[in-house]
């Protein structure tokens, strides 16, 4: 929901940080160019932020600080989904090998909470507080799967069907019989639908009213993942562990 009476200060000052997160260290001057601001008023924002910590400057430059480091940990620690899925996370990495993630939704997004990387899992983009569309990944259409149908319409409007690849889903009507299939198997696939040449198995986690909480996963090469492995011990692996945590969530 938009805010009636956005702050328009506060505005800026996220849009200074978004900037430094999205295009690394900066200065006043290229900050200042690329946000259409005064170099004063972006200084002063700058400086403010670097007194409470969220900004560091080195020589010119100014970078995000760890202090929103600590407010992520801060949150993800407080939650219970992540303090129960933990350990299972960790030990599908384990068993498989490969990488294993947790992701929740928030604002039509999927959010990772946590990654775990087995003996020979790939090195990916993904880290803990990546966002990403949900529609791309397997872990976001086995959310996507189990919220209620007038959700998932908000979602669609919300942030759109953009393909990232060309094995992307593009279409409404196509998500949809997707996430039938999805709960009619009890899980999700993605074959290169995020990052070309990558194949995750993906199982939902639900309170005991039918609620999705999140979802967690394996990922690894597509050379490493036949179909047998991916609708057979690997989609047996990653539904345990999804069903371990509901079970430690729920009783």
């Amino acid at each position: 929901m938009d805010a009636k009476h956005p702050v328009r200060t506060t505005e800026k000052t996220l849009a200074l940080v978004e900037a430094l997160m999205e295009e690394g260290p900066c200065g006043v001057t290229e900050l200042a160019q690329n946000l259409d601001m005064g170099k004063s008023a972006v200084h002063n924002h700058l400086t403010t932020l670097r007194k409470h910590g969220y900004v560091l400057k080195t020589g010119d430059e100014y970078r995000v600080g760890l202090k929103f480091l600590e407010i992520g940990g801060c949150t993800r620690k407080s939650m219970e989904f992540y303090q129960v899925a933990e350990p299972e996370v960790k030990s599908l990495a384990a068993e498989t090998g490969e990488l294993a993630n947790l992701l929740v939704e928030e604002q039509g997004l999927g959010v990772y909470l946590m990654r775990s990387k087995g003996e020979q899992a790939v090195n990916l983009d993904t880290y803990a507080g990546l966002r990403t569309y949900l529609h791309t990944t397997a872990l976001g259409k086995a959310i996507l799967a189990y919220l209620p149908e007038s959700r998932v319409d908000e979602i669609i409007d919300q942030r759109g069907l953009e393909p990232i690849t060309s094995k992307s889903i593009e279409t409404r009507d196509e998500l949809f019989e997707t996430l039938e299939a999805v709960r009619e198997r009890g899980y999700a696939i993605d074959d290169g639908e995020r990052l070309e040449g990558l194949r995750c198995i993906a199982a939902p986690v639900k309170t005991s009213s039918g609620t999705v909480l999140g979802s967690i996963s394996v990922s690894a090469p597509a050379s490493r993942v036949s179909d047998d492995d991916l609708h057979g011990e690997l989609a047996d692996r990653v539904l345990s562990a999804a069903n371990v945590v509901e079970l430690n969530i729920n009783y």
